[in-house]
């Protein structure tokens, strides 16, 4: 399945709307969709959304408009204030006038963060992580995203994606440390998505006639951090970062075989054609 469905939304609101909401919003305005974003400053977002300004801590002043479609791509936020989510996905619900047609949540990969230190992938560890796969987490960031997800479920039947290790132009932090020669944990097990196939992702499960419930977004070769930073530094013409202090590896392998299925060939299928994209471009 490549880029299929019928379900093309006409109207799209667009909740938390940072680079990755704003670049789904600019390919559905492109396909001829409108879109709205909220958020707390919409200054500097395209001139082609519609905006509305909030914050979703608090109930909206007025009732929200009717939409096709809904993207959640709000950080889980954690700290004193704890996770925004209870508060955000109720008062985002109780606004909307009727339940959207297609909902997403965009969660991450951090919800298994408790398996890092557990061995995945090669003939010595277990299966990469598939969406059957219970979540496991750490700290307070990956409970807020696990209690994220099921409260978008419960309240607007989302479906939810879990990206891993987005990169793309703008997202250059890796290229950075290894341009400095900040030290990195080789060891560490690793997963990414290119922007750019996460944003067809999103906009391919909008239109989808039967999308699945949960997806893992990733690319096609989850590799060891040494491998990647690496490539980058013989791409500089620097020395590889030296290995962190501390306990080396963690991290997770998982699957994406489903993502793979509905998007066909990625722009990006490895970091090797990204990261030398974003090299060639200056970054």
């Amino acid at each position: 399945m490549t880029d299929a469905g019928t379900h093309r939304p006409a109207r799209t609101l667009l909740v938390g709307c940072g680079a990755l909401g704003t670049a789904l919003g600019e390919r559905l305005v492109a396909e001829g969709g409108e879109v709205t974003a909220i958020r707390r400053d919409a200054s500097g977002l395209p001139a082609a959304f519609s905006t509305i300004e909030a914050d979703l801590r608090h109930p909206l002043s007025s009732p929200l408009p009717a939409f096709d479609a809904v993207v959640v791509t709000l950080p889980p936020g954690t700290g004193p204030e704890g996770s925004i989510y209870p508060a955000a996905l109720t008062h985002l619900a109780a606004a909307l006038p009727a339940r959207p047609e297609r909902v997403l949540f965009v969660s991450s990969t951090r919800v298994f963060e408790g398996y890092g230190s557990q061995e995945f992938g090669g003939s010595d560890g277990r299966a990469p992580l598939t969406e059957a796969d219970p979540t496991l987490t750490t700290g307070e960031r990956g409970d807020a995203l696990v209690e994220g997800e099921q409260l978008a479920v419960d309240l607007l039947g989302a479906i939810v994606v879990r990206p891993a290790g987005i990169y793309g132009p703008g997202r250059d932090s890796l290229i950075r440390r290894v341009r400095e020669g900040a030290a990195v944990d080789h060891e560490r097990r690793t997963n990414r998505i290119h922007e750019s196939d996460l944003v067809r992702l999103l906009d391919v499960l909008l239109r989808a006639d039967a999308p699945p419930a949960l997806v893992h977004a990733i690319d096609r070769e989850p590799v060891r951090l040494s491998a990647v930073v690496a490539h980058i530094a013989s791409r500089l013409g620097v020395a590889a970062p030296p290995q962190s202090e501390g306990d080396a590896g963690g991290g997770t392998v998982l699957d994406g075989s489903l993502a793979h299925g509905l998007l066909g060939e990625l722009s990006y299928p490895t970091f090797r054609e990204g990261y030398d994209e974003m090299l060639a471009a200056g970054s």
